[in-house]
């Protein structure tokens, strides 16, 4: 009896899967879906190929139990990141993933992290001598995975019903892709995750990481740190981490050491960083799970025991119905968009700049040169406000969409990119309040 209840429900997983449209999103999809195999009655593994990677990428995803059989009912995503020189079926094949995420609710995509040597592509779209194309792992994994999953599968698709996972390289992963796309994820955590970048013992790594995946030179990911430091640090999730207010966070640790083993150098490198997270965390008030567990290498076992206490924190955080808040976010992008506002940035130089405390009453920016704010849609359409920016006092209109344009003068912009080395970069800091007229 086992034996044909596995096998329906092996044929409707099939059926599932192979309704899925070779080209999503309509005839604009840059994603393509070359060949599906059902792997169990819940696993299927997708190969897709898309202009921002060079080689085809292949993508496991998990159905929750009964997905078939419920052609009504919609799920939350979790998507759950490999490390460096593993790939997508990691998960599946040696982190118990699927025994661990049976009966919930839940559908989890893996993707590939790593390119042609299973390295590591570390979230980012890559500098490559400043040639720019592929691998863009960031533009394959925000901007076209989570749309085509959404598009293709009954899935939630709103920040609060989506969240990142992963382990060592994917632990950096899923913390770079949180702090840089705080909107998009309600939940985020790091398994023994490499999550400082700005430790120069990870440094050699990385590079060694990019020529193994095909980089021209060590630095074809985000270039020389000695002159491109700022997009290091762009990327970084201890530089960023004041984005991640509002999530529900973990950082699960091992600090490498066993009993009746040597150290585990690697575990004992990313413990080190993991933990300056965590301080950098406590230093802003941000809550977080700090699971420093003491002994624990840097394997498998390790990771399946962080995720199967990180699962129940991850449904929570979806069960959660939180009000909007003001947040905050810094980019070193000259345009950036976040919960529906965007900010460009007027400055001879890269730097960061920061929209702080922004909600319907205000915000203020943070940088040099000057910005244009376009609110998200907090207003009254074409209702009149009082805008004090600094000490200017405007009357403006929002616009059809309720949202206000607002240009926003700081100071004198810098001359030279921040994080050159022998120069400070001055942040000027300007404040805006929005009050209804009467």
């Amino acid at each position: 009896m086992r034996t044909r209840t596995v096998a329906v429900a092996l044929a409707l997983a099939v059926i599932a899967i192979a309704a899925l449209p070779a080209v999503a999103l309509g005839s604009a999809s840059p994603l393509h879906v070359d060949s599906r195999t059902q792997l169990s009655p819940r696993l299927s593994e997708l190969t897709m190929s898309t202009p921002a990677l060079d080689f085809p990428a292949k993508v496991r995803i998990l159905l929750p139990d009964g997905y078939a059989s419920h052609p009504k009912k919609r799920y939350p995503v979790l998507y759950l990141l490999h490390g460096s020189f593993d790939t997508s079926a990691s998960w599946t094949d040696k982190g118990d993933a699927e025994r661990l995420t049976a009966g919930l609710p839940l559908i989890v995509v893996m993707p590939p992290a790593a390119g042609t040597g299973n390295a590591g592509g570390w979230a980012s779209d890559w500098w490559n001598e400043g040639r720019g194309g592929p691998p863009r792992w960031e533009t394959f994994t925000i901007d076209q995975l989570i749309p085509w999953v959404d598009a293709n599968f009954r899935t939630l698709p709103r920040r609060g019903e989506r969240a990142i996972a992963g382990l060592s390289m994917g632990g950096f992963s899923s913390m770079s892709y949180a702090v840089r796309h705080p909107d998009r994820f309600v939940a985020a955590a790091s398994f023994s995750g490499a999550v400082d970048t700005n430790d120069p013992e990870g440094w050699p790594v990385i590079g060694g990481e990019a020529l193994a995946d095909g980089g021209a030179t060590p630095d074809s990911i985000w270039g020389p740190r000695a002159t491109r430091e700022l997009w290091w640090r762009a990327h970084n999730p201890w530089d960023l981490a004041a984005n991640l207010g509002g999530m529900t966070l973990s950082i699960r640790t091992g600090n490498g050491k066993q009993s009746g083993f040597e150290t585990d150098p690697i575990e004992a490198a990313v413990h080190t960083m993991s933990l300056a997270l965590h301080q950098r965390l406590d230093s802003f008030g941000i809550p977080h799970v700090w699971d420093d567990y003491g002994e624990g290498t840097h394997s498998w076992p390790f990771w399946q025991r962080d995720l199967k206490l990180e699962l129940p924190r991850i449904m929570q955080a979806f069960a959660q119905r939180s009000a909007r808040r003001a947040f905050t976010y810094t980019s070193a992008d000259a345009t950036f968009a976040v919960y529906g506002w965007r900010v460009a940035m007027h400055r001879t130089a890269a730097e960061f700049a920061t929209l702080a405390d922004a909600s319907a009453r205000g915000f203020e920016l943070r940088g040099s040169g000057s910005g244009t704010v376009r609110t998200a849609r907090r207003y009254r359409p074409r209702a009149r406000y009082r805008v004090t920016i600094g000490s200017v006092r405007r009357t403006m209109r929002a616009g059809r969409s309720g949202r206000l344009n607002v240009d926003v003068p700081l100071g004198p912009p810098n001359a030279l990119q921040q994080f050159t080395p022998g120069v400070s970069t001055p942040v000027f800091t300007t404040r805006v309040s929005v009050r209804r007229t009467r």
